[in-house]
């Protein structure tokens, strides 16, 4: 015998539109993001060393996209995806330690991860300019 009577729909599971953004969840995504953007820069890297290992003309080609707005803007992307995954995986290591829980602190480890990863950023294209 079966029930003629029909089931109330189920409650939707909380996504990302139904809560306020918060720092840590923020910097988790971008963590994600910047972990896909060096394994995307991998490919890139790997066609540089093939240039290299092609010869002069081959090299030329990769030479002429990285002075390209886009090929700038692509290597100023990698390397701050580099230095922003290196900082927030120091922040987990710290967190590992069980330091750096209550929400102020995590706030504030939070943004010296985003001031480290910008300053290292800076720092590594100036030096490629200047020195």
């Amino acid at each position: 015998m079966t029930r003629s009577t029909p089931t109330p729909p189920r409650p939707l599971s909380p996504h990302l539109l139904r809560y306020k953004p918060q720092m840590t969840s923020m910097l988790s995504i971008l963590h994600r993001i910047t972990g896909s953007a060096l394994a995307v820069g991998l490919v890139f890297m790997t066609w540089v060393l093939w240039a290299i290992a092609s010869g002069p003309e081959a090299y030329a080609h990769v030479q002429a996209f990285c002075t390209s707005l886009l090929g700038f803007l692509m290597l100023f992307g990698w390397s701050f995806a580099l230095y922003y995954h290196l900082c927030n995986g120091i922040r987990h290591l710290i967190w590992d330690t069980g330091a750096l829980f209550e929400i102020n602190e995590a706030k504030k480890a939070g943004y010296a991860v985003l001031v480290c990863a910008a300053a290292l950023t800076s720092l590594t294209w100036f030096a490629a300019a200047y020195l």
